[in-house]
C-alpha cells in the first residue's frame, strides 16, 4: 500500500528532461503509421522543400548525395508519404545509443512517457516516443521560416511546451537551450560530465554525450524525480561532486580506475 502512494506521489510531480535531436539516424528500424504535422512544422516543410538539392546542399554545408536524400525527404513529407519512426529509437548519435531503449520495463516506458522530451527544429518539443520522419535540420541551419530564424520561430512554442514545469533538467547543448527566452532558461538544472585524469580534471565532447545517455539511462532505471535523489546517483563510474557543483548546475565526475592484478 505503500508502494501504490509512493506510485501516485512521483506520477504528481511535475518534472521534465530535455535531450537535443542527433545527426544520426537508424534508417533500418520498422516503419510505423502517419504522424500528422502541426501547422508550425507545415510552414517549415513548405518553405525547405522549394529549395533545390543545390541550394539544400549549400544551406546544409553539405554534398550532393545527402542534399538529395534530404530533398526526398522533405517531398515526402510536403506529400504525407514520409515513413515515421518513434523519436528515441530514430535518433541514433553518441548519446541515444548509450540511453536504455530497450527491454524497458513498464515503470520505465511510463517514465519516459511522462518525463522525456525531445526539443527538435523542425517539430518543436515532442514526448520521447512521438513517431516522427528522417531530416537533417538543424538549428546551425541558417534558415528563414516566415521572416524569421528558425530559434525565433519556435521560441514561444518552446517555451510555452514547459511553462507549467516545477523542474526542467537540461541535457542540451547551447545550440538547443538558446531557443528558449531566457527566463525559462534561468529554470532549469544543467549538468557537466568531467573525467578525473591522474587528479586532472578533464572535459571531452565524446565522454560528455556518452555520459548524458548513461545519466538519462540511470534516471529511467531510478525512477528519479527530485534533486536530492539526482545527488546520490552513481552510474558508469560517474559519482555527483558537491564541492564542484552550484545551485543550477551539477557537476558529476568519472573516477579513471586504474586495473588492479
Amino acid at each position: 500500500k505503500m508502494l501504490g502512494l509512493k506510485n501516485a506521489a512521483f506520477y504528481n510531480k511535475i518534472m521534465k528532461i530535455l535531450i537535443p535531436t542527433a545527426k544520426e539516424m537508424n534508417l533500418s528500424l520498422k516503419p510505423h503509421g502517419k504522424y500528422f504535422l502541426s501547422e508550425q512544422t507545415k510552414t517549415i516543410v513548405a518553405s525547405l522543400s522549394q529549395y533545390s538539392i543545390e541550394e539544400l546542399a549549400k544551406l546544409y554545408h553539405v554534398n550532393l548525395e545527402r542534399a538529395e536524400e534530404e530533398h526526398l525527404h522533405l517531398q515526402q513529407l510536403k506529400n504525407e508519404q514520409a515513413l515515421t519512426y518513434p523519436a528515441l529509437h530514430l535518433f541514433d548519435g553518441l548519446m541515444y545509443r548509450n540511453i536504455k531503449r530497450s527491454d524497458l520495463m513498464e515503470k520505465e516506458l511510463r517514465y519516459i512517457d511522462n518525463h522525456l522530451l525531445i526539443t527538435s527544429s523542425l517539430y518543436g518539443i515532442i514526448p520521447a516516443m512521438a513517431l516522427i520522419s528522417p531530416h537533417r535540420l538543424d538549428f546551425l541551419v541558417k534558415c528563414t521560416i516566415s521572416g524569421k530564424s528558425l530559434k525565433n520561430y519556435w521560441r514561444n512554442d518552446y517555451d510555452a511546451a514547459i511553462s507549467g514545469e516545477e523542474m526542467i533538467l537540461s541535457l542540451l547543448s547551447s545550440e538547443f537551450e538558446t531557443v528558449f527566452s531566457k527566463s525559462v532558461r534561468d529554470k532549469m538544472l544543467r549538468f557537466k560530465f568531467l573525467e578525473d585524469r591522474e587528479g586532472s580534471l578533464k572535459v571531452h565532447s565524446t565522454i560528455s554525450k556518452k555520459a548524458r545517455g548513461q545519466f538519462l539511462t540511470a534516471l529511467i532505471e531510478n525512477q528519479i524525480t527530485t534533486k536530492e535523489e539526482i545527488k546520490q546517483l552513481q552510474f558508469a563510474d560517474f559519482a555527483f561532486r558537491e564541492d564542484l557543483s552550484t545551485i543550477d548546475t551539477y557537476v558529476f565526475v568519472k573516477e579513471n580506475k586504474q586495473k588492479t592484478e
